[in-house]
């Protein structure tokens, strides 16, 4: 674990587990918490990630963005496998639970703070310990279940309607919830703000009792993967500077659209894309 005395304030705070995905190449970093930590440094922001991975992780990706590591005998991993169908997903290891406690004192403060969890691994109490934050989530790996073979599928969430009450904002793609709106219904009466991430069909956001389409723009996927975390993270970094979810949907969409044209870590947003994005959407104000 990092050392606690040399850890400075942070601007945008993720915590959740960095995953191995396995592809046919090999291992790759993956997970919400690596897309969201390297899309807030891409938008100029103090990052700090709080994780729990294997001793002997390399991370040479995420330089320049302080990690508290807390060491586990694994580190989590998926495996996606992509049919006629859809995907099929499963996750073969995981590792540490993130619980309250886990986060440095000086992090408390942090203006944005995102919970990212991939495999039920972060304790959704941890909600009540930033109460001077912006507490945004990505509710993907509270509605994963995992079968004895290790199947990922959609797994109802006891605490939903308890922790969304408490938030500013909440993110999930139509395919967590396995396109079933009467799930989507439910979780956006609990919550302050909703987005719906659809893949290329862009995003839905639900507020004060509306719901507006964002419409993603048209380009050559390459990899979907990261969308959406790039998605959430740009969403609670614009709606945290100007209170407006659907200015922040406009900026997140657009942005995300640009990561599907290259692979895995390769999408994250670089600091002329971002600046583009940022010109489009004030413009249009």
């Amino acid at each position: 674990m990092q050392a606690l005395a040399n850890i400075k304030p942070v601007d945008y705070l993720i915590i959740g587990n960095l995953t191995q995905d396995l592809t046919p190449q090999g291992y790759v970093l993956g997970g919400t918490a690596a897309y969201a930590a390297l899309t807030a440094k891409a938008l100029g922001l103090r990052v700090g990630l709080v994780t729990s991975c294997a001793a002997g992780l390399l991370l040479p990706e995420l330089e320049g963005i302080q990690i508290v590591r807390y060491p586990s005998e694994y580190t989590t991993t998926f495996e996606n496998l992509y049919t006629s169908s859809g995907r099929v997903q499963y996750l073969h290891k995981t590792a540490q639970l993130l619980t309250t406690g886990v986060t440095p004192e000086c992090w408390k403060a942090a203006p944005i703070v995102h919970l990212g969890p991939v495999a039920n691994e972060v304790a959704p109490a941890l909600v009540e310990s930033f109460p001077h934050s912006m507490v945004g989530l990505t509710l993907q790996g509270w509605l994963r279940g995992r079968g004895n073979d290790g199947r990922v599928s959609y797994n109802a969430w006891p605490q939903a309607y308890k922790t969304l009450k408490k938030v500013k904002a909440a993110v999930l793609s139509i395919e967590d919830v396995e396109n079933n709106e009467h799930r989507i219904e439910e979780l956006q009466a609990a919550s302050s703000v909703l987005a719906v991430t659809e893949g290329a069909a862009g995003a839905r956001v639900f507020w004060r009792g509306d719901q507006r389409r964002f419409r993603s723009p048209r380009v050559k996927e390459i990899d979907p993967v990261g969308a959406g975390d790039i998605f959430a993270t740009a969403f609670f970094y614009r709606l945290h500077q100007t209170q407006d979810p659907w200015e922040a949907a406009s900026f997140a969409v657009k942005l995300a659209a640009t990561s599907v044209t290259r692979r895995g870590l390769q999408g994250i947003p670089t600091s002329s894309e971002v600046e583009a994005c940022m010109v489009e959407i004030i413009s249009r104000v």
